[in-house]
């Protein structure tokens, strides 16, 4: 059993909190052997048991314990922040409070749910986008980002964005009602994954809040996609995207070399950064790791738009969206350059920026390294004071395996989750700069924390603004196993809540999250502003009178209006012909808070809810006759067995 004294395979010292690492260190070493192609192997369970630690780690670990009740919110309490993630190839977003971890709300997005009628109502489904039939053109996604919009440089409720990397969209959520309201589909790009806004304009300084998004494709695709080159994957490229915050309208493109990852963004919103790997432009994995480093790319946003407004692009098949050229072949002039490309080990993964806007950090995946990269270092290179783009970088630290992603406490420490080390790893930017210029009696590395098991995104409370407050870390890790009870062969993934707030991190508790959650943020909870309760106003479709239920017909399409207010529906029964297309549009005229409706139709696969003063509607064909039963399915009232209607098909 290793000595908690020792150094890991990286010559970093193991500080006293390492269970498992006998399995963990044999598993990395082979991996990095292999350069990094067995890393699923991390996941596999070993002959021995793999939670047992020496009798000195047990007792660091137990210095960091949570006293019973320290974090607990009793009921009755609230939550002291939200989370808002991503939840993989579910296709939503889901909100939990911290630090009680208990989910909140589950915001569809690009997937379906029955329970509020996303994708059922004609409201969602123009959102969702349709084929010419009604049809939804999409019913899956997979969202891996969720990004706030700011306002000088911290979160201001507004908006949210999160991506879906199967189908190349980008959705924004409303952040008062906490409800999708757009989804723009990204022309010319496959494996669209990172995503960031900008955190102020970068032509106006005087705008000092969001006003773009940007976005990375990750999946070289054939450029326009409409069968020519199929078989010819050397003329294939990827693209970064710039969306309009407030119109959702596709701005302008950049071809780029490599397969784009994660997006940051600086907070003069001078700069938008992406981790970038297989900058050789392969389309085999050989021909993807044949490169000593790949690169971290800045995009310098204003040298864009001018090159664009000059007349310095072109467009892709039907697309009317503008494209320059930021391959790294074609800026090579630094001072005309649109892009630059810093150099970074193997395969990074993830890019950061530090609260005070100085570093963007990239991780290595495949080296045990982070790369620090100076902000200012890389607008002196665009500005030609630079010769190297690789003079940029400031600190390069050694800190264990398969660094992924990193976040921040605004206290100047950095904490990057080690997927091969299954742990947190907290190491000091500064320290980790002396490093770099020479001075060896530092140690970046200050401390580590196990997690179970295999974390990918790691976001700390507040930690991507300039409010960073340095109270809560939280880890998502790919497998959980042993953790919770058994539930079958697909596992609970598990988050794990760490408290940041002394020179050591403790583990606070354990919250699952179904598969499969990523990135993710962490807002006080008094930046958030909600309504509870709409205005009937901003409905233009509302039913606003009690006395105007109604029935229509224009020739076999029936228009039925119809309001409801615990415990009736304001009309009892509603007749139309076997072969109509009907459209009821609904209306809560309840005020009270939480005083939700549902409406579903008996055997018509109908189902929504109408929030206090909201509107929704649904359109569908009646294709059987019968009698069949309108019924709230949300509860509303103490008779809410009784609110119900008929539905009447006549042949």
């Amino acid at each position: 059993m290793m000595d908690h004294k020792e150094t890991d395979i990286s010559g970093t010292p193991v500080l006293p909190d390492q269970g498992r690492r006998n399995f963990l260190e044999t598993t990395a070493k082979a991996t990095l052997a292999g350069a990094g192609l067995a890393m699923g192997l991390a996941a596999c369970k070993s002959d021995k048991p793999a939670a047992t630690a020496p009798a000195k780690a047990a007792e660091g670990d137990g210095a960091r314990a949570v006293a019973p009740g320290e974090f607990d919110v009793h009921p009755g309490k609230l939550d002291s922040y939200y989370i808002f993630s991503s939840a993989g190839h579910n296709g939503e977003v889901r909100i939990y409070g911290l630090p009680s971890g208990r989910t909140l709300k589950r915001i569809p997005v690009f997937n379906l749910d029955p329970m509020v009628g996303w994708g059922i109502t004609n409201e969602s489904k123009k959102i969702m986008g349709t084929k010419p039939d009604g049809t939804l053109k999409y019913t899956t996604g997979d969202t891996h980002h969720v990004h706030g919009s700011y306002t000088d440089g911290t979160y201001d409720s507004k908006y949210l964005w999160t991506n879906d990397k199967l189908n190349g969209r980008i959705a924004r959520i409303r952040m008062d009602r906490m409800e999708c309201d757009a989804i723009t589909e990204i022309p010319n790009v496959q494996g669209f994954h990172g995503i960031f806004p900008d955190k102020r304009d970068p032509v106006d300084s005087n705008i000092n809040h969001t006003t773009r998004v940007f976005c990375g494709a990750e999946f070289h695709s054939p450029q326009p996609n409409d069968g020519r080159d199929v078989n010819d994957p050397t003329k294939w490229f990827a693209l970064f995207t710039c969306v309009d915050a407030e119109s959702m309208d596709v701005r302008w493109q950049v071809k780029v070399d490599g397969n784009m990852d994660l997006v940051a963004t600086s907070y003069d919103g001078k700069l938008a950064a992406t981790n970038q790997y297989n900058t050789e432009n392969g389309y085999l994995l050989a021909d993807m790791m044949s490169a000593e480093r790949d690169a971290c790319v800045f995009f310098n946003i204003e040298r864009v738009e001018a090159a664009i407004k000059a007349g310095k692009s072109f467009t892709i098949g039907d697309s009317k969206v503008p494209v320059v050229d930021g391959t790294h072949a074609a800026n090579q002039d630094p001072k005309t350059a649109l892009t630059c490309y810093v150099p970074v080990p193997k395969n990074p993964h993830g890019v950061n920026l530090s609260p005070d806007g100085k570093y963007f950090v990239c991780s290595g995946k495949l080296s045990p390294t982070a790369t620090v990269i100076a902000t200012e270092l890389v607008h002196k290179w665009f500005a030609g004071e630079l010769k190297d783009p690789r003079d940029a970088v400031v600190a390069e630290p050694e800190i264990g395996l398969g660094p992924l992603h990193t976040a921040f406490d605004g206290r100047g420490n950095a904490y990057t989750s080690l997927f091969l080390d299954s742990q947190i790893v907290k190491w000091n930017v500064e320290k980790a700069i002396a490093q770099y210029k020479g001075d060896k009696s530092v140690q970046p590395v200050v401390d580590r924390i196990d997690v179970h098991y295999q974390p990918g995104h790691t976001y700390a409370s507040m930690g991507e603004t300039k409010e960073a407050d340095g109270k809560f870390l939280n880890a998502g890790n790919k497998f959980s196993k042993d953790r919770f009870l058994p539930v079958g062969p697909l596992h609970v993934e598990t988050e794990q809540l760490i408290d940041i707030t002394g020179d050591k991190m403790r583990l606070i508790h354990d919250h699952t999250a179904y598969p499969e959650p990523h990135d993710a943020i962490i807002v006080r909870a008094d930046v958030v502003k909600t309504k509870q309760v709409s205005d009937m106003n901003d409905f233009p479709n509302a039913v606003k009178s009690m006395d105007d239920n109604r029935v229509e017909r224009h020739g076999n399409k029936v228009f039925v209006y119809m309001t409801s207010q615990a415990p009736n529906y304001g009309l009892a029964e509603i007749k139309v012909k076997h072969g109509d297309e009907v459209t009821i549009t609904v209306t809560n005229h309840d005020k009270v808070e939480d005083l939700t409706h549902g409406f579903g139709i008996e055997k018509y696969n109908v189902n929504f809810i109408i929030n206090p003063q909201e509107t929704h509607s649904v359109t569908f064909k009646a294709d059987k006759p019968g009698a069949f039963w309108i019924y709230c399915t949300h509860f509303c009232h103490a008779l809410h067995l009784e609110m119900r209607s008929r539905f009447i098909v006549e042949k």
